[in-house]
Formats: C-alpha cells, structure tokens, sequence
C-alpha cells in the first residue's frame, strides 16, 4: 500500500529552484532531489551553487548549476533552455530567488525599492513566462512560489466581508451545497 508521501514523488521529473545559492533555495533542492526530482540550481552567486550542487547529488539526483539574476528579462529563457538541453524537459518551477530591504519605508529610496520590485515580483513573472514556455501541455507542471504577500490582518479587518446589496442566505439548500435560501422569519435567525 502506498503512503501518502509515495503522492509527492518526484521520481524523473526536473525542477528548476532559483536563488538555490543559500537559505530557503538550498532546502528546496535538497528536499526536491530527495523526493527524486533531477534539479537546475539558479542564482547571481555562482561559487555557492557548487555546494548545493553536492547536496542534491549526494541525495543520488543529478544536478546542473546555471548563473542568472531573475531580475534580468534575458536570463530567464537561459535557465529553461539549460533545463532542456541537460535534462529534456521542465516539471517544477521554484520561484525562490527575492530579496529584502532593512531600510524602513520611509527612508527606501526609489532605487531600493525597484531592485526589491525587479527580483521578488518581475523576476517570478520572468520564470514563469520562461518555464510555461518549454512544459509540455497537460504535464504535471507546478509553480511554487513561496514569497508570498499576505495583506496585514488591520488590513483585512477594514475590507468589508461582503459587497454592499450581495448577501449570502442563512441556510444551505438540501442537496445544492452551492445555493443558499434567503428569507426573513427563519428559526436560525
């Protein structure tokens, strides 16, 4: 019988894991090799790749090391066709290469802020666009992407739940989960 691990095998498929070089990127390609994906290791600082390169190899995949900087529209194909001329295909896109400011907004300088804007967000656009590309249509393709904004929960508490005029029922109609009844004089009221 098979364990719910046995689903997220990876066996022969390739992922591609950007800003691979440190931190976040290294455990994504650890983990994906070990799960028995073959991994392209992405990033601007090249001479670290090396050592994640060791990682996914010791963990019995193969891997290959390509320079890029995400935030240059140009290399981003250079990933993809490395993927496929080393490996034959693309399956998996890790879109972990980003970077952060210790600068408080008010003092971010213009500058700052588009280096921010040109790796966390252009440069997941440029992957993306580049990997979609090259996948095979109706493959088992998946994008992670693990930068992920979520709005401030002062934020969330202002936002109104509903749009004004738009309510939702207060009880479910039997055997149509998705229609609601709508009425006054009701005991759940």
């Amino acid at each position: 019988m098979a364990t719910v691990l046995d689903r997220f095998r990876l066996d022969d498929k390739v992922a591609i894991v950007t800003g691979a070089s440190s931190g976040l990127g290294v455990a994504f390609a650890k983990a994906l090799a070990e799960a028995g994906a073959d991994i392209v290791l992405a990033a601007r600082r090249v001479q670290r790749l090396q050592a994640t390169r060791e990682i996914v190899e010791q963990a019995g995949r193969r891997a290959i090391t390509v320079a890029a900087d995400v935030a240059l529209p140009e290399n981003a194909p250079a990933v993809a066709e490395a993927a496929i001329t080393e490996f034959g295909h693309v399956d998996v896109l890790v879109n972990n290469a980003g970077i952060g400011t210790a600068v408080p907004a008010t003092r971010e300088t213009p500058e700052q802020f588009r280096e921010v804007i040109d790796i966390n967000l252009n440069g997941c656009y440029w992957m993306a666009q580049a990997c979609g590309r090259v996948m095979q249509p109706g493959s088992d393709d998946r994008a992670i992407s693990p930068r992920v904004h979520r709005e401030p929960a002062a934020a969330r508490a202002r936002r109104p739940t509903r749009r004004p005029g738009r309510t939702r029922g207060c009880c479910r109609v039997p055997g149509q989960p998705s229609r609601w009844l709508h009425h006054r004089n009701h005991p759940c009221r």
